[in-house]
């Protein structure tokens, strides 16, 4: 097997910066990085799918889901309740033809984000 040394290193460095471009090369890199994430990160995957036992399926099953207090479910609940209240508010000001809280038709941000108008990207 031959040695490779640094004037080999930096002519190869060379022909890579030479076919790619010195503006191509941190995507390149960075993407080369993502694409090594997701290899090991399936790799992993694969192996605690074999590590896993096949005899205990309830045992699994009652580890995946999160413990949760009782109360803390309550809370929860109420929370979605509350939110669903609203959003159901809001789509019937919708069909009422009110605008919603927040919504603006104008174009103008809200909260610091642009909203287009619909109407206005239709004529124009």
């Amino acid at each position: 097997m031959p040695n490779i040394g640094t004037p080999e290193l930096l002519i190869i460095l060379l022909v890579v910066v030479l076919i790619f471009g010195s503006a191509k090369l941190p995507q390149l890199a960075r993407s080369l990085g993502k694409s090594a994430r997701i290899l090991k990160a399936e790799t992993k995957g694969l192996r605690e799918d074999d590590d896993a036992p096949a005899d205990r399926p309830a045992q699994a099953a009652q580890a995946a889901q999160p413990a949760q207090s009782e109360p803390d479910a309550r809370e929860k609940a109420a929370r979605l309740r509350e939110e669903a209240a609203r959003l159901e508010r809001e789509a019937a000001a919708g069909e009422a033809g009110q605008r919603p809280r927040g919504a603006l038709g104008s174009g103008e941000p809200i909260q610091g984000v642009p909203v287009s108008d619909p109407d206005r990207l239709r004529q124009g």
